[in-house]
């Protein structure tokens, strides 16, 4: 890859700048770097590194973090901002850590429902009138089953009667 200034020689310095979302790459020659003001620091020692990543750990600490982003993983530190600007978890963790937000975001994607309905598949034989109103039927036994046990009789029988006039 040459560089993008003098277009001569080859590129050595990769920078990557992420500002509000948006992610621009540059790519430049040692020298053309240099007349840039990109320092380079060729090696950085183990020492540096873990200094400085616990300075900006008591900086910040974990609490601070979680009240600026919101909840975060433990497992793979991500955060819910971060889920909305890529639409991808982390880790399956996620799904407990998150779970009400998540649940928000589903039943406003499902029309307020928590089930996942899907679509009906065209090699299906059936027409899609027939597959609905199975999918009632079997809504409305479900309804019936749990009428039964909670012991409500009358909309139990309601229920047998919707299912006596879908049969």
């Amino acid at each position: 890859m040459q560089c993008e200034i003098c277009k001569t020689k080859t590129a050595t310095v990769h920078l990557t700048e992420i500002v509000d979302g948006h992610r621009t790459e540059t790519h430049l020659c040692q020298a053309c770097a240099q007349k840039e003001g990109v320092t380079v620091k060729s090696q950085l020692s183990l020492n540096e590194l873990l200094s400085s990543l616990i300075a900006a750990h008591q900086q910040t600490g974990e609490n601070a973090i979680e009240e600026k982003v919101g909840k975060v993983c433990s497992d793979c530190g991500m955060s819910m901002e971060e889920f909305r600007k890529q639409a991808l978890l982390g880790c399956p963790n996620d799904y407990s850590v998150f779970e009400a937000d998540l649940r928000e975001i589903i039943e406003k994607t499902q029309d307020n429902n928590l089930t996942h309905i899907g679509k009906i598949p065209p090699r299906i034989a059936k027409p899609a009138a027939q597959v609905q109103e199975q999918n009632l039927i079997e809504d409305i036994k479900q309804k019936l089953e749990q009428a039964v046990k909670k012991e409500d009789y009358e909309l139990a029988a309601k229920l047998r009667d919707q299912l006596k006039a879908l049969s």
